[in-house]
């Protein structure tokens, strides 16, 4: 559902308004009512059912499964209250508990607003740490892949004053291991190339500008390499996009969100899917947040929603066979 005060709702019904449930049964987790509401926002017919437990699940329709609220909800568009966080929140768990019972093959989560999260008490950044947390996952990736570029983070959602701190050796050899598995496991790319990207101006200008390069991240690069993984860098981040080399690798590690987020984003956006690697469940969601200046407008793009849902059928069909 993500936070009925954005546009989740909204991307999420237009997004099902076109998917063919002969090929996939969505379960829509989230406030019936928001459901309903959102269909008469944006004047669609959405041939749907409310669940009665979590195994009363039928094909060829959309199942509504409710999530423990009152029955009546104050959608105020565009405002961030804590009970919508709280209610974004409950969705997501119940749909990682789906994926963990293996009532579902797949989790795609609309947006949610940190701030509203927060008021609602949850001491989490975002999603990716709470799945992290939920399914008990030590060892995970921010991957936001599109047509033209893939992207992992090495750090997410942490102030920058806090990133330097972050790139160690030990964690990038982890980090790069993971990268590398999920192009091959997840996106089932043989022999992958990666690159890594300096977290320094111009990759450092050899200890000059900075010493993480030395340090860590070209040590990491080396130690990797000699376990035959293909891995390149570490690159002068602007450089390396504005040249196009990314284009030469299946992947680059980025070594904080921003630094990967905004040319990704500038290349990709509104088609761009956010995938969680590491994880014992298939996770997805789109690009971008809650939108709320043009909630309840009905002008939402559902494309990202849309990448978001198909790659995660696509993941499903390849890690559970469903298609054969």
């Amino acid at each position: 559902m993500g936070d009925y005060n954005g546009i989740g709702p909204e991307v999420a019904l237009k997004t099902l308004e076109k998917s063919n449930l002969n090929k996939s049964t969505p379960i829509w987790i989230g406030i019936p009512e928001v459901f309903l509401m959102t269909m008469d926002q944006i004047g669609i017919q959405l041939n749907h059912r409310i669940m009665n437990n979590s195994e009363d699940i039928n094909e060829g329709v959309i199942n509504i499964y409710p999530i423990s609220m009152e029955p009546s909800v104050n959608v105020s568009y565009g405002t961030i209250h804590a009970e919508a966080g709280k209610a974004a929140m409950f969705a997501v768990e119940k749909g990682i508990q789906f994926c963990l019972e293996k009532k579902s093959h797949a989790l795609v989560t609309s947006p949610i607003s940190k701030e509203a999260i927060s008021k609602a008490g949850y001491a989490v950044p975002g999603h990716t740490e709470f799945l992290a947390e939920k399914t008990d996952s030590k060892s995970f990736m921010m991957i936001l892949t599109g047509e033209k570029m893939r992207v992992g983070l090495s750090t997410i959602h942490i102030p920058v004053k806090n990133i330097s701190e972050n790139i160690r050796f030990e964690m990038l050899n982890q980090q790069i291991q993971i990268l590398h598995d999920s192009l091959v496991n997840d996106f089932g790319i043989n022999e992958p190339r990666i690159a890594l990207l300096g977290l320094n101006p111009h990759a450092g200008d050899g200890g000059v500008l900075g010493d993480e390069e030395i340090k860590h991240i070209i040590p990491a690069i080396q130690k990797v390499n000699g376990n035959a993984l293909l891995v390149d860098g570490p690159f002068s981040a602007d450089g390396y996009f504005a040249s196009g080399t990314y284009k030469q690798y299946d992947a680059t590690l980025a070594m904080y969100h921003d630094q990967g987020l905004i040319p990704f984003k500038t290349i990709s956006f509104g088609y761009g899917v956010n995938f969680t690697a590491g994880l014992p469940i298939i996770r997805t969601s789109p690009d971008h947040g809650t939108a709320f200046a043009i909630a309840g407008l009905n002008r939402a793009d559902s494309q990202s929603f849309t990448e978001a849902y198909l790659l995660a059928l696509k993941m499903a069909n390849q890690r559970f066979r469903l298609d054969s």
